[in-house]
């Protein structure tokens, strides 16, 4: 079993900034793409931003390219989602997500749809004030 812990979320002003981290365990996520969804309340989770295997390939979210960055550590078994001049549209529980199914896959490229991501963590609550 694989286990992601998300953490940094809080309360932030509006055009301010947070970094997210997402630390997997108990597998060998650093072969697989992973990505960053969030889920604000009354609405589906919805696909923010990803990354492949090692970090050469991203994708975003219109509504985030630009302001977020995705990137990830292998050493440290890490995730991050620099999120910068965040806004109130911006307020959502986030979670991180591990493609795991195409872990090994070395050209696998990252995904835009939560129902291929196969591990989730808990989620951390990000809200920003007007």
């Amino acid at each position: 079993q694989g286990q992601l812990v998300e953490s940094g979320g809080g309360l932030v002003q509006a055009g301010g900034s947070l970094r997210l981290s997402c630390v997997v365990s108990g597998r060998t996520f650093n072969s697989c793409p992973m990505g960053w969804f969030r889920q604000a309340p009354g609405k589906e989770r919805a696909f923010v931003a990803a990354i492949n295997w090692n970090g050469s390939t991203t994708i975003y979210s219109d509504s985030v390219k630009g302001r977020f960055t995705i990137s990830r550590d292998s050493a440290k078994n890490t995730v991050y989602l620099e999120m910068n001049r965040l806004i109130p549209e911006d307020t959502a529980v986030y979670y991180c997500g591990a493609d795991a199914s195409r872990a090994g896959r070395t050209f696998a490229t990252p995904r835009k749809e939560a129902k291929e991501y196969d591990y989730w963590g808990q989620g951390t609550q990000v809200t920003v004030s007007s």
